[in-house]
Order: structure tokens, then C-alpha cells, then sequence
């Protein structure tokens, strides 16, 4: 697969992302988390061999990235993303796509959603390997007692994205 890589400066660190030829969104993942970008490259496309190149991603791709940080917290909504991963994982990031930006969802309602909901810790785990940050959004996933529990990109970048998007919780403000 041929994978074209571009960064971007955020006000929550530096991002990379990767796309395929077809211009899907394949990565979006903050600088510093390098070794689970590499790591989920090789979970979710195990047979595949990649060959990545610095490139400069579409305008209109830098310009959502930059609109939804400055504000327009829907921006990154028609971003196209293509998943691999288990067909159980791919439902729960195409279930993360549908929570509106400025909600959030607990993992048994994100759960029950994907009309499993039984399936907490198993929607925990594939929103842990959510391969595309922020564009399926699973920081606005959180504990069913209004926690902010874990975040691939961390918990002070999901506190921010969060309050950024008007979404955090009242008793962590």
C-alpha cells in the first residue's frame, strides 16, 4: 500500500497523517505517538507492505484540520477515512463517526448503539485501537460515571478536545 505522510501543527502537539492513493484517511495520529502509529499500521494491516512518502495532504484536508481547531468543531465530519482492522472494530469506529461533535457517549452506550450491550470492554478495546484520532472521534467516548478514562493520545489532550468542544463533563470543568 502506498501511504502519503504529512504533518500539521495543532494547539495539542504536532500530528502526522496518512493517506492511501485513493486519498483516504488511513492515520491520524500526534508526532510523538510515532511507535502506536507504527504498531497500528502492522495490527490492522498485517499482510500488507507499505511504502510511505512525505507529502503535502490536499488543501481542503488542511483547512478542515486547521477550521476544527479553530473552532469549527464539525470540520472534520467529510474528511474520507478508510479502515482496516476486525469487522468488530471497523463497526465501532463507523458507530464513533455518528456521535455529533459536542456530545459524548459512555462505552455501554456506544455499546448498546452497535446493538451489543454486553460488549463494554470489547467497544473499549476497538476504540483503543482507533487508528484515526479526532475524524472518528473516539475522545468523546467516556466512563458511564462521567470520567474521562483512556485516550490514545492521552487524557490531557482528551480533557482538551473535550472542553474544546464544549463536551466535557460539569464535574471536570
Amino acid at each position: 500500500m502506498k501511504l502519503s505522510l504529512s504533518h500539521f501543527e495543532t494547539p495539542t502537539g504536532p500530528m502526522m497523517l496518512l493517506l492511501d492513493e485513493a486519498k483516504h484517511i488511513r492515520l491520524f495520529e500526534w508526532v510523538d505517538h510515532q511507535s502506536r502509529m507504527d504498531r497500528l499500521l502492522m495490527r490492522h494491516y498485517p499482510k500488507t507492505r507499505f511504502t510511505i512518502q512525505e507529502e503535502t495532504a490536499p488543501a481542503t484536508y488542511g483547512a478542515a484540520i486547521h477550521a476544527y481547531f479553530a473552532g469549527d468543531i464539525t470540520a472534520l465530519e467529510a474528511l474520507p477515512v478508510a479502515f482496516g482492522g476486525t469487522a468488530f472494530q471497523q463497526t465501532v469506529w463507523q458507530a464513533l463517526q455518528t456521535i455529533p461533535a459536542g456530545k459524548t457517549l459512555s462505552y455501554g452506550q456506544l455499546a448498546a448503539k452497535i446493538g451489543n450491550p454486553n460488549a463494554m470492554r470489547a467497544v473499549g478495546l476497538a476504540n483503543g485501537a482507533n487508528p484515526i484520532a479526532l475524524i472518528v472521534p473516539c475522545h468523546r467516548v467516556i466512563g458511564s460515571n462521567g470520567t474521562l478514562t483512556g485516550y490514545g493520545g492521552g487524557i490531557e489532550r482528551k480533557h482538551w478536545l473535550l472542553q474544546h468542544e464544549g463536551s466535557l463533563p460539569q464535574k471536570l470543568l
